[in-house]
């Protein structure tokens, strides 16, 4: 039996339209309906056929839904609760994808009062945005974190564990601030150093005209492959989860130093250790499942 018969999806980005599709794959019979701010965004749903209807307002999106999806940046989660208030059935469950939680709870139980609330994040995604970037297998093998509030219902949760498990995903429940912190690490703060490294190679004009972007090793597009992604979003992410992230920079910082001080001191011991304990991290993601050991991390050459 299907968790969900009517699902809601408001913002048709990379993940909107990815859930859509999955959906589509995995539920057929589920009836989806779709909402994006952007006109233009609508209209390419609409040619896709990615959802049954697509509406023009976000509370027309959700007058009978039973799971209500919000994939938009978390600055715009409160903004979004009040636009679908009023229009909201009683018994529906009310999710969310975004990357930081604690703050994304908070505005969506002030926004939504009475409402079943159940904040989750599909730690899955690309540089790419909008819905022509979105596929249906995005999710599989990949977790998704859901992090309920105190005296949320075990039912509803339950019933979201099953609906991403339904897409392929892995669940792991977690505490919202537990969250934050973790994703500061693995994701927020990996993000920060991409856009740093990429925006200094920026400012060496005369450098990244020539010999930086022509001779451009795996390192460095890599740091540009991440320093591609939503920047709306991003800003949203580091705003959001500022406390987190910048407990997790200071760590960064202080390692930085003794890895300069290492390198000025000539410390191969030091530079050595530290190089063999981050290539067992690396071993341990791809035992995991959560990338792969293939030559250049799989990427198809012609």
């Amino acid at each position: 039996m299907l968790p969900f018969a009517r699902v809601s999806i408001i913002g048709l980005g990379l993940i909107g339209s990815s859930i859509a599709r999955a959906v589509r794959q995995h539920m057929p019979t589920v009836r989806l309906t779709g909402h994006d701010a952007d006109p233009l965004v609508r209209a390419r749903v609409r040619e896709l056929d990615l959802v049954d209807d697509v509406t023009d307002t976000a509370g027309a999106a959700v007058t009978d839904a039973d799971l209500v999806i919000l994939c938009v940046p978390v600055g715009a989660m409160a903004a979004v609760g009040e636009a679908i208030a009023a229009e909201l059935p009683g018994d529906a469950i009310v999710s969310d994808v975004g990357s930081s939680k604690a703050g994304v709870a908070a505005a969506l139980l002030d926004a939504l009062p009475g409402a079943t609330i159940i904040p989750a994040h599909p730690v899955a995604g690309t540089e790419n945005s909008g819905p022509d970037a979105g596929f249906s297998s995005l999710f599989h093998g990949r977790w998704c974190i859901i992090t309920p509030p105190d005296g949320a219902p075990e039912a509803a949760v339950a019933r979201l564990t099953t609906f991403w498990e339904g897409l392929g995903a892995k669940v792991e429940r977690m505490d919202p601030r537990h969250h934050d912190l973790v994703l500061a690490i693995t994701s927020h703060l990996p993000h920060l150093i991409a856009y740093t490294i990429v925006g200094t190679a920026s400012d060496l004009e005369e450098v990244t005209q020539s010999e930086v972007i022509k001779y451009s090793a795996g390192g460095f597009r890599d740091f540009t492959r991440i320093a591609a992604s939503d920047p709306t979003m991003w800003r949203d992410v580091f705003l959001a989860n500022k406390d987190a992230v910048l407990e997790m920079l200071q760590r960064f910082s202080e390692d930085i130093t003794a890895l300069q001080r290492a390198i000025r001191w000539g410390d191969g011991d030091a530079l050595f250790d530290l190089f063999t304990r981050t290539r067992a991290i690396r071993r341990s993601i791809i035992e995991q499942g959560q990338d792969d050991a293939r030559p250049d991390f799989g990427r198809a050459h012609e």
